[in-house]
């Protein structure tokens, strides 16, 4: 599983990328929504892991553009926030994420939904 973590903040990058790819996945990372949606124009991921406020471009964008590329538009989306999982529900865009993780992100949980999607993943493909 190929994975693109996006958060403006180095540190969570950081963090993120030690533990995924300490469970064995390919992991990229993007320091804002336009270089997310730039790297996503280039390569091939089967996971994006979105923050919300960002420069730039914030989570919300990426996740719209990301939503209307015919490369792009059914891979799943992990999306970080520190505004609270009830405010972001209550947005249009929450359609658009497979799951919404609050920040500071708890690492059982994100593994546990990485894990699931990869499950997913890996059921469509075999089909």
């Amino acid at each position: 599983m190929h994975i693109l973590v996006v958060d403006d903040k180095q540190a969570v990058r950081d963090s993120l990328i030690i533990l995924l790819e300490a469970s064995g996945y390919k992991v990229d990372s993007a320091c804002n929504g336009l270089d997310a949606f730039e790297k996503a124009q280039k390569f091939n991921y089967d996971l994006f892991i979105i923050d919300h406020l960002m420069p730039i471009m914030n989570g919300l964008q990426l996740a719209k553009n990301l939503s209307q590329q015919s490369t792009t538009m059914l891979i799943p989306i992990l999306f970080m926030t520190t505004q609270g999982i009830e405010s972001i529900n209550n947005i249009p865009e929450s359609q658009l994420f497979t799951a919404i993780l609050s920040k500071p992100i708890n690492e059982e949980n994100l593994l546990s939904q990485v894990i699931q999607l990869n499950i997913k993943n890996i059921q469509l493909h075999s089909l």
